[in-house]
């Protein structure tokens, strides 16, 4: 096993694994996987999948997620769905976002997850803007945000959960789907001072890990260049400036945003060496050993100290529960009776079929 292959994070192709790529799986070693739909068909499958994946690990893997209710859940594809960020802070009755927190950790607990991609602390803008933000945001002002985000993280964190605050810097500044191209946010520090970044302050302890996007900001870096490969913005002020001490998070590297100018070799080391601890490969998952190969070309103080973090992250993942069909509906049945609670009846059974404006891509 090559103990600097932790780093990665891989997507996994369909709901059950084949042969060929279980044996890549267990050659490689990959610090940990990220589910999609295309991974989900039934509760007794998902669980099923999830051991599967944990019985290839040599060193216990962190199972990804991002289930943030509405149109970002991948468990809605067997079940109820949760609501969303921006429907709660509608309703304005956080007691109900505390729930959501709780249930979701059961949920994930029981199928063997044990890191949530969310919460999204991002401060929305404009409701409408084309940034694959629509409808994940917990307020239009840094305080909504992190008092509606902090109950959810909390009862998260409190079924076993790591959590994750994403997508730092932001992607609320920007009118462009990062999915397709780089996006360019022209906000001065002082503006990123007074909103997007409030939430990471304030925070910063609470939050096991954080996800960087992919947004270039002039105002840390002249030269065009993503934020999820900055050594200014995550060296300097994600961890110096803001303290941050936990486990940092690339989203996935298989967006547009980076495949337009970089191989995946280059946004591997350059993210390695900007300061992300885990990147995530989420759909060239063939390329899993070239991935592990451009690895060896990270400088080696980069590499030790995101070893380190994975590390210590790692110390904190919790054991599944005890799986059963009968446990799931109870689960379920109480996802419902949240749908209610938060959205009235009439209006949580309406089933919506969100449709990507310019993003067919699976990932946020």
């Amino acid at each position: 096993m090559s103990t600097v292959n932790q780093i990665l994070v891989t997507g996994v192709p369909g709901p059950v694994l084949d042969a060929e790529t279980a044996k890549m799986f267990r050659m490689v070693q990959p610090g940990g996987y990220i589910l999609f739909a295309r991974n989900i068909e039934s509760a007794s499958q998902l669980r099923k999948l999830i051991d599967d994946l944990r019985g290839l690990s040599e060193v216990d893997p962190v199972i990804m997620v991002d289930e943030e209710g509405g149109r970002v859940s991948r468990l809605r594809h067997i079940g109820h769905e949760l609501p969303s960020a921006q429907e709660y802070l509608e309703r304005g009755d956080q007691a109900l976002i505390k729930r959501h927190g709780a249930l979701t950790g059961e949920l994930m607990r029981l199928f063997g997850m044990n890191l949530n991609l969310c919460p999204v602390v991002e401060v929305s803008f404009d409701d409408e803007a084309d940034n694959s933000l629509r409808g994940r945001c917990y307020g239009t002002t840094p305080q909504q945000v992190v008092e509606y985000a902090r109950e959810f993280n909390q009862a998260l964190r409190n079924e076993g959960i790591l959590s994750c605050g994403k997508h730092f810097p932001g992607y609320a500044g920007v009118v462009v789907d990062p999915h397709h191209e780089l996006p360019a946010s022209h906000r001065t520090r002082a503006q990123l001072n007074e909103a997007e970044l409030i939430p990471y302050f304030q925070m910063a302890t609470e939050l096991d890990s954080v996800m960087t996007g992919h947004t270039w900001y002039p105002c840390f870096d002249e030269k065009e260049l993503p934020s999820s490969l900055s050594s200014n913005i995550i060296k300097n002020v994600l961890r110096e400036e803001i303290g941050y001490q936990g486990l940092v998070i690339s989203d996935d590297l298989d967006m547009g945003a980076l495949l337009e100018k970089y191989s995946q070799a280059e946004s591997i080391r350059m993210a390695v060496e900007a300061g992300n601890d885990q990147l995530l490969i989420c759909h060239r998952v063939t390329s899993l050993a070239e991935a592990a190969q451009a690895l060896k070309s990270v400088a080696m103080q980069d590499v030790d100290r995101a070893l380190e973090n994975i590390h210590v992250a790692k110390q904190k993942l919790e054991s599944p529960t005890d799986f059963s069909e009968a446990r799931y509906a109870e689960l379920n049945a109480a996802v419902w009776d949240l749908r209610v609670d938060t959205l009235g009846e009439e209006q949580a059974k309406v089933r919506k079929v969100y449709k990507h404006k310019v993003s067919p891509v699976e990932t946020y």
